[in-house]
């Protein structure tokens, strides 16, 4: 897993805060889209406490939400990655009615964990206390998260219904609630990783623990999503590559079986020949399922 999402590496932006019409990566959306952009939501000045809302262009007054968490290995990239090779699921996003929230995180570089789960809170947070201002539907949340993004928001998902304290900014725990998590070959059981990336001291595993997995095995656990599985947990579709050189798929599946014994509904999607990322991630009969889950969930 060392080499884990160092594939994803893409151009960070800057836009205003104030309501937008163009930027590097609009033309992803449908024509019209109304961007927010940059808007500061821990009320400092970090470059990574940004995060951008899309709006689709139909001039409702509220709109459910899906939250978009980037990969990078949790020290690269920023709220733009991921969005290219998913482009048509972007798209259809949008055009089906929701609003997409992009957040950026602390890298492990910067600050190691629990910061970027505490950033991730915090920002979900914002969007929840700030819905009216933007026109988001506080009540329907889904989260979407790539690799080291999968992880942290389905640790996310998974810890909302317990109380997590250093989780939270403060240790206050967030008043939303999440109704869907679609999870694309996020890491989930740190304590089962295989081979040098639970030795090694320079891999991004170790690098956002502070430590090895061999010397930090409770932090680990703690970082784990799969530590927070219980009855009362949101529906998961997780989608995984079957040839991921990076993330080993028994950790998808290792998710799906807790999930199922805890009686939560998921879908274990092993895409054939599939690495790590790229375009076979938004073929049409994923796209498909998650629609159906949005469809169940969000409507």
């Amino acid at each position: 897993m060392k080499r884990i999402f160092l594939l994803f590496t893409l151009v960070s932006i800057f836009i205003s805060a104030n309501a937008q019409t163009t930027n590097p990566k609009i033309d992803l959306f449908p024509k019209g889209t109304i961007l927010y952009g940059n808007i500061h939501y821990a009320n400092d000045t970090l470059k990574k406490h940004l995060l951008d809302i899309y709006l689709p262009p139909t001039g409702k007054s509220s709109y459910p939400l899906i939250v978009w968490f980037h990969g990078g290995a949790w020290m690269l990239n920023d709220k733009y990655a991921d969005m290219d090779y998913m482009r048509n699921t972007l798209k259809a996003f949008v055009d089906s009615g929701y609003a997409v929230a992009s957040i950026d995180y602390r890298h492990s570089t910067t600050a190691i964990f629990p910061a970027q789960i505490q950033d991730c809170n915090q920002a979900v947070e914002f969007l929840y206390q700030n819905a009216g201002k933007y026109k988001l539907d506080r009540d329907r949340i889904a989260l979407i998260g790539f690799s080291a993004g999968g992880h942290l928001a389905s640790l996310l998902a998974l810890s909302n219904n317990n109380h997590v304290s250093d989780f939270y900014p403060a240790g206050k725990k967030p008043h939303f609630k999440i109704r869907l998590m679609l999870d694309f070959y996020g890491p989930s059981d740190f304590l089962a990783i295989k081979g040098n990336d639970s030795k090694d001291p320079r891999s991004p595993i170790s690098l956002l623990l502070g430590g090895t997995v061999v010397d930090n095995p409770d932090k680990a656990k703690k970082a784990s999503p799969i530590t927070y599985v219980d009855k009362n947990d949101p529906p998961f579709l997780i989608v995984q590559g079957e040839k991921d050189e990076s993330v080993n798929p028994d950790q998808s599946r290792s998710l799906s079986s807790r999930l199922t014994a805890a009686g939560v509904k998921n879908e274990l999607i092993i895409v054939p020949g599939a690495p790590h990322f790229g375009v076979m991630f938004d073929a049409d009969y994923i796209r498909a399922r998650i629609f159906s889950y949005l469809d169940e969930y969000m409507k």
